[in-house]
């Protein structure tokens, strides 16, 4: 009983988490963007001036998906990890940016609350530094798997930040709602 796994039976290991992570988190990305009404053909978004780095509306739906691949992919590396130092903690960490990443765009693109969605990039920004560096001790492979996700995030922090300074009245509730506040 006590001996070392084959480097097949690791390599199916990773796989069998790999068919768990990718498909999981490629399923809450894409529910946490439809849910939300994300993306063109959302009324309060088609209406707001766009900032002059904003690509075009098809890039969203094949950047993502590409994305959170690679982040269940990354993440199948760390759970097929067992025993290694810090893989808890790491998983942790993950799980907080995944959680800020399914949040982002209800608090975008439903309540349009431009300024708490750039603190919850930001927040995610920082958590996905903790993540890459602690993952990276690990396996080396699962940190370099989400250096394209933090490239990412830093251009989606810029794009809210000026689409934010570009709308300065676009207020945090749908137009019409009694909730609205004009300062």
């Amino acid at each position: 009983m006590g001996e070392i796994a084959s480097a097949s039976q690791l390599r199916m290991y990773f796989v069998r988490w790999a068919l768990v992570t990718v498909p999981s988190i490629l399923l809450l990305g894409v529910a946490s963007g439809q849910l939300s009404g994300s993306g063109y053909g959302n009324p309060w978004f088609d209406a707001l001036i766009k900032p002059s780095i904003m690509p075009p509306g098809w890039i969203f739906p094949v950047v993502w998906p590409v994305l959170y691949i690679l982040m269940g992919l990354s993440l199948a590396y760390i759970l097929a990890a067992r025993g290694a130092a810090g893989r808890p903690l790491a998983i942790v960490i993950f799980l907080v940016q995944l959680l800020l990443n399914l949040a982002w765009s209800p608090i975008f693109f439903a309540m349009h609350n431009m300024a708490l969605a750039l603190a919850v990039i930001g927040a995610m920004f920082l958590a996905t530094v903790i993540t890459i560096v602690l993952f990276r001790k690990i396996r080396p492979i699962a940190g370099l798997l989400l250096l394209p996700y933090l490239a990412w995030l830093a251009f989606a922090f810029l794009l809210n930040y000026q689409t934010m300074m570009v709308n300065p009245d676009a207020g945090v509730a749908p137009e019409g709602s009694a909730t609205q506040i004009n300062l």
